[in-house]
């Protein structure tokens, strides 16, 4: 495979990565799904190809989710049984999504990465975002009419019929379910957590909302566990992206020296605050990165003729306002997880006084 361009990386560029590490690596801490929705666009808005933008997230993405599954293992959030078997299943489907990604590289170039993962955020946002903003707002609901106690975990109807299917030879009892679940239900279900991670480095929007809503996991202990999965496709998934040589250390390298701090916040506000502000805060930074990323699209279509040729202005007021929009992203998400931190500490603090 040809090699693709790696971007210059100056002292501004630099120190824009880290904090975007910084950020994203929080967002990992506190909603679980490695913040590469997050990271991968702010790595393409500095000119980084979609392919490479990804092979460098997955890279990094394996450390930083091992300290954040150890950090959160120690509150006790962690299904470790669960996340390894899912994430065994998760690497045949990094596999199946790295070819994908390869094909499109050798017929469209590097544009044509940047356009397939833009296309595909725009998409998957769209619904995984509009759905947890829902859920978010029925938990807000319930603990208002609970006044204003933590909701408790209610396992949805999906996941009670997942667990009541009993298929013998099949069956494993899984702690942060408090259940037995058949592995014919986890199979596809890493497999598709695999397939998306190796297409867009993003894995948590299967894995996340497959752990709550079909086998029935809490949000914390789901969101905690898909940082084992990740771990085990992003050591896997670097391998097999750097036989292609599209992995840039040095992107990989200054994201993760800034995560590694971030995640360490994140992962400590997970146990000061209510499983509804871990969705809202998910389902926010969701929606404005689907914005930042519908911007770039026409762009990338016009450079491929796969539309009338655009004006280069037209162009550079889109890109424009995708960098705005990501930046807002950045912005609701670091704040919105702060704000929440140190609300939450007050708040702890207050009731062990009382």
């Amino acid at each position: 495979m040809e090699s693709s361009l790696f971007i210059d990386i100056t002292l501004t560029s630099g120190l824009a990565l880290f904090v975007v590490g910084f950020i994203g690596g929080m967002v990992s801490g506190f909603i679980g799904s490695g913040g590469a929705f997050v990271l991968t666009p702010a790595m393409m808005t500095l000119g980084v190809p979609g392919i490479v933008a990804v092979a460098s997230n997955i890279c990094h993405k394996f450390p930083k989710s091992l300290v954040g599954a150890m950090k959160r293992h120690k509150y006790g959030q962690v299904d470790v049984k669960l996340g390894l078997i899912m994430g065994v299943f998760a690497e045949v489907g990094m596999l199946a999504g790295k070819q994908i990604m390869t094909g499109i590289k050798h017929t469209y170039g590097d544009v044509g990465t940047s356009l397939y993962v833009s296309v595909v955020f725009v998409i998957v946002l769209a619904i995984v975002g509009s759905f947890v903003l829902r859920d978010a707002y029925r938990m807000f609901q319930q603990e208002k009419a609970a006044g204003g106690g933590v909701s408790p975990h209610q396992t949805t109807r999906l996941a009670r019929w997942v667990q009541a299917i009993r298929i013998p030879g099949t069956m494993v009892w899984f702690p942060s379910i408090k259940a037995q679940v058949s592995l014919l239900f986890i199979i596809p279900l890493g497999f598709a957590t695999g397939m998306l991670a190796a297409t867009i480095a993003v894995g948590g929007f299967i894995g996340v909302p497959a752990m709550i809503y079909v086998l029935g996991a809490p949000a914390l202990m789901a969101s905690a566990t898909e940082l084992v999965i990740a771990f085990v496709m992003g050591l896997g998934g670097t391998i097999l992206y750097a036989l292609d040589g599209v992995v840039d250390i040095r992107l990989a390298m200054i994201i993760l020296a800034g995560s590694l701090f971030g995640i360490q916040i994140g992962a400590i506000g997970t146990t000061y605050v209510k499983d509804s502000v871990v969705k809202l805060v998910m389902g926010l930074i969701m929606v404005i990165v689907l914005f930042s990323r519908f911007f770039y699209v026409p762009g990338y279509l016009s450079h491929l003729e796969l539309i009338s040729p655009l004006p280069e202005a037209t162009i550079a007021t889109l890109k424009i306002l995708g960098d705005a929009t990501l930046v807002l992203a950045l912005a609701v998400g670091g704040l919105t997880i702060i704000v929440a931190l140190i609300k939450g500490m007050a708040a702890h603090r207050l009731a062990q006084e009382v």
